[in-house]
């Protein structure tokens, strides 16, 4: 018996000393820089900047058809007559096929069930013309790609800014909504400059122009551009005003096809942008160049301006430059960076915008530290009082769960929020109840007159069952908010969770074993003060 309450001793020991480890580390700074380090704060007691954002995964779906509509044209060439074109800009999903014959129908529709079209249904709609439509299925795999791509690029837009323990996820409360949560940052407007901004580099052929204003433009189209053109303005040149050019509206490279970015400078000192493609853009690219140079041109979009247009006076593979009189130093090095980290997919918008002061989450702390230790020591009283010696035991096993539920946190750097707190209350009112299960099952064998070791080891039998029932639909429940909830309520769910598992431990094994050691002092037939 008393080997085994060593080994058990050792056991607590152990665990007791990692998590304290766990919360502190190797100390430096002082004790709660240490602890700092290991449990970071959340925005809500740090401080800092929330934000809700709108993607607009539509703009993702029209650029996707816009890509696959060019290359059907290119492919459709060798047919007289035969064009794609996007009639309706409210379905962007849609795509038709107009000028077929019977006499090429047959090979025009086995180029549009080809495999690099298996995200559409084709259907006839008669008179010789093809509908494709973007399947459901494909429509709702883009737009999650979408979004995940968009929270890999804000995520390394706000790295580059230097933001600690940054929360960057899909918020479900919404459709395609992100939630941005920056403890620390208190400046909003510069955050949300760096996040909305696009960057969207595309590279368009150029169709006419320039032109001196929109209206001539337009007079040039008949007074509207053809669905597979669009009519933007170009950046004035040499002083002048500004001027207006047709495009191609689907681009020939853009923003997912850039590699890398750096900010440079030109061979007259003047700040610029360099940047390479993919190996797959590069060759589209080459591809593009190779076949119109000396005849055709481009357009450098950024943001939808015109930034810059250029003949094709030779072949370009994968390294270009982005140049011009407006670019900046301080904007070289902004572009490059959104460039390098990713062009967002689409646009977003801004849903919520909220900043949380550093005195404000002072004051939550101090509220919330009193709230629990207040609660703690009620509890820790009334177990005392109730249960007198055993109650003793009740509130060691209390202290020993919040450590290793500390621990926890801070071998996993988890981020403590207000509803954590909340959590970490809850897990000592788990915590009690354990012990109360426990305690009262004792006291019952007690009464049929067994022996206390008898009873201690019967009473702990019989409540085991129950306290993993509860202690296992209590941990699903969290783990459901974990998966499901965002923010906040992922903080309450993951410190509930360590806390449950903490408990098991405590409640059971450290506590059994202080009651087999107390036992082993008086006795086995000794009486037990519960």
């Amino acid at each position: 018996m008393n080997k085994n309450l060593g080994t058990k001793a050792i056991l607590i020991a152990v665990v007791l000393l990692g998590c304290v480890y766990g919360i502190i580390g190797i100390p430096h700074g002082g004790l709660k820089q240490s602890i700092l380090n290991r449990i970071h704060l959340g925005l809500d007691l740090k401080g800092g900047v929330h934000l809700v954002l709108q993607v607009h995964v539509e703009e993702a779906i029209s650029s996707a058809t816009d890509r696959d509509m060019q290359t059907l044209n290119t492919e459709l060439a060798q047919y007289s007559g035969v064009t794609a074109t996007k009639l309706d800009p409210k379905h962007p999903e849609s795509i038709t096929i107009s000028g077929t014959t019977p006499a090429n129908q047959s090979d025009v529709r086995s180029v549009l069930n080809a495999n690099e079209y298996q995200a559409y249904d084709v259907n006839s709609s008669g008179n010789g013309n093809y509908t494709m439509t973007m399947k459901q299925s494909s429509i709702r795999d883009l737009e999650q790609r979408t979004l995940d791509t968009s929270i890999e690029t804000i995520r390394a837009r706000v790295d580059a800014l230097g933001v600690s323990e940054p929360q960057i996820e899909q918020y479900n409360l919404g459709d395609n909504e992100i939630l941005v949560q920056l403890p620390g940052i208190d400046d909003a407007g510069h955050v949300e400059d760096i996040i909305q901004s696009t960057a969207k580099l595309e590279i368009h052929p150029v169709v006419s122009g320039p032109y001196d204003n929109e209206a001539a433009a337009l007079a040039a189209v008949n007074g509207a551009p053809p669905p597979d053109q669009v009519i933007l303005k170009g950046t004035a040149g040499n002083g002048g005003t500004d001027q207006y050019y047709i495009l191609k509206r689907a681009a020939i490279v853009e923003g997912t096809d850039f590699r890398d970015a750096q900010p440079s400078t030109d061979e007259n000192g003047r700040p610029d942008i360099t940047f390479t493609l993919t190996t797959e853009a590069g060759d589209r690219f080459y591809k593009y160049t190779n076949d119109n140079k000396g005849t055709g041109s481009m357009a450098i979009v950024l943001e939808n301006r015109i930034r810059e247009v250029a003949g094709i006076e030779g072949a370009i593979r994968e390294q270009g430059r982005i140049s011009g009189g407006g670019i900046s130093q301080e904007y070289a090095q902004s572009l490059s960076m959104m460039l390098r980290t990713g062009s967002l997919p689409a646009s977003i918008s801004y849903i919520e915008t909220r900043t949380v002061g550093p005195s404000l989450g002072a004051e939550s702390i101090h509220a919330g530290v009193v709230a629990a230790i207040a609660g703690m020591l009620a509890v820790m009283i009334f177990m005392l009082v109730y249960y007198k010696g055993a109650g003793v035991n009740a509130d060691l096993a209390l202290l020993l769960n919040l450590i290793i539920l500390l621990g926890f946190m801070g071998f996993f750097s988890a981020t403590l929020t207000l509803p954590g707190i909340a959590g970490v209350i809850l897990t000592i009112g788990m915590g009690v109840d354990s012990n109360v299960l426990i305690f009262e099952r004792v006291r019952e064998e007690l009464r049929l007159g067994k022996t206390a070791a008898i009873a201690v080891q019967d009473g702990f039998a019989h409540a085991w069952i129950t306290i993993i029932d509860t202690h296992v639909t209590t941990v699903v429940s969290a783990l459901i908010l974990l998966v499901f909830g965002s923010g906040p309520v992922k903080g309450f769910a993951l410190t509930l969770i360590f806390g449950l598992l903490a408990n098991i431990f405590t409640a059971v094994f450290v506590s059994r074993t202080i009651f087999d050691w107390g036992l082993s002092r008086k006795g086995r037939d000794a009486a037990l003060s519960i």
